[in-house]
């Protein structure tokens, strides 16, 4: 359990820190949240440290 809130902070920290502020982020949600999303879990390096932190709580 305690290695799951762990987890879930790191993956907050690296949200809060990079995600919220991201431009490239911006601009794809106002033309996609489909197309937004795909391009973090797929390209963005921030994106892929989150996935692999998420897949780590399965």
């Amino acid at each position: 359990m305690k290695q799951t809130v762990e987890t879930v902070k790191k993956i907050n920290q690296l949200e809060d820190h990079y995600c919220h502020r991201c431009l490239i982020k911006k601009t794809l949600r106002s033309e996609s949240k489909t197309k937004a999303h795909a391009y973090c879990i797929s390209k963005c390096s921030i994106g892929l440290q989150i996935k692999q932190w998420g897949n780590n709580l399965q």
